[in-house]
């Protein structure tokens, strides 16, 4: 069996009728068995699908007929199974939620460092080094000398940075994310306070541990994705973290081992926020994937 072929991109442009977009791309998606998920804003798209590599090339060489869309650009990478349940079209307010208005990366945004340069700026003592990402993405892998601003989510981040950057001192800033899409906003957000300096990984983290050698590299662990794959490395090979089905957040097995795992309703990070009915709520899902998965069929929570 070919490798599914997974195709991440983003392209922040105006889009004013992207309603009007959900139906034909969920149609094109299901005619050549694509799965994933496209989150569509008057502001651009931002997506991750996967399936038959002709399949995927299907669903770009339709959005690139758009001239709003002509230059798309995707990073690949490939998976053994989909990992992917469905095709999801959504219709977003953001693409990206940062919440903080008039922020447009079509006309100010960092500037942007391609992976090959990236190493020689961030060891750089006199850049700050700052991931964007969420505390549970940071927990398992992040660049050396970076930064974990410790938030829960995207929106977290504007006030942070308003607290702890002196813009006044002008400081030079380094930001990078998954794939890029976070840093577009955020560096966007520092320029329009007035830091001149601030730069961006190009492609993001996927980008960096596609193009550059383990031996040389100055990331630490794994990059989190938002799919059935959780985690990659180096060269994008999948990781050995599963997702708690609570909570969503990456395990590993020694999570396993602790007394308060229980698989599909609790983990070390999690146990303590869930109520006694959530939990047994999760437990009947779970039980209700295993017995599908008896009969070889697949649940759909599952």
């Amino acid at each position: 069996m070919d490798p599914i072929l997974v195709a991440t991109f983003y392209q922040f442009t105006p889009l004013e009728d992207y309603a009007a977009l959900q139906t034909p791309l969920e149609a094109c998606c299901d005619a050549h068995d694509v799965r994933g998920i496209i989150l569509l804003a008057s502001e651009g798209i931002n997506s991750t699908i996967a399936g038959p590599p002709s399949g995927v090339m299907a669903v770009l060489d339709m959005l690139r007929e758009d001239p709003r869309l002509a230059a798309l650009t995707w990073k690949e990478s490939s998976a053994k199974k989909q990992p992917f349940r469905k095709i999801r079209v959504r219709l977003k307010k953001e693409i990206v939620t940062m919440g903080v208005p008039g922020i447009d990366p079509c006309t100010l945004v960092g500037t942007y460092v391609k992976p090959e340069d990236w190493n020689a700026l961030i060891s750089d003592p006199e850049v700050i080094v700052i991931d964007t990402r969420n505390d549970y993405e940071i927990e398992i892998g992040t660049f050396q000398r970076a930064i974990n601003p410790e938030i829960q989510s995207f929106n977290q981040l504007p006030q942070w940075l308003e607290e702890h950057l002196d813009g006044a001192s002008q400081p030079r800033v380094a930001m990078f994310c998954t794939g890029g899409i976070r840093c577009e906003k955020s560096t966007a957000l520092l320029k329009q306070t007035g830091i001149k300096e601030v730069y961006h990984l190009e492609g993001g983290i996927l980008k960096y541990l596609e193009q550059i050698p383990e031996a040389e590299s100055l990331w630490q662990g794994k990059c989190f994705v938002f799919d059935e794959r959780v985690s990659v490395g180096h060269g994008l090979q999948v990781g050995e973290y599963e997702l708690c089905r609570a909570c969503r957040r990456p395990i590993q097995e020694s999570d396993k081992e602790s007394p308060h795992y229980l698989r599909g309703v609790s983990c070390p990070q999690c146990h303590d926020q869930t109520t006694d009915e959530q939990k047994s709520r999760f437990a009947q899902r779970q039980k209700q994937i295993d017995l599908a998965r008896s009969r070889g069929e697949t649940h759909l929570a599952s």
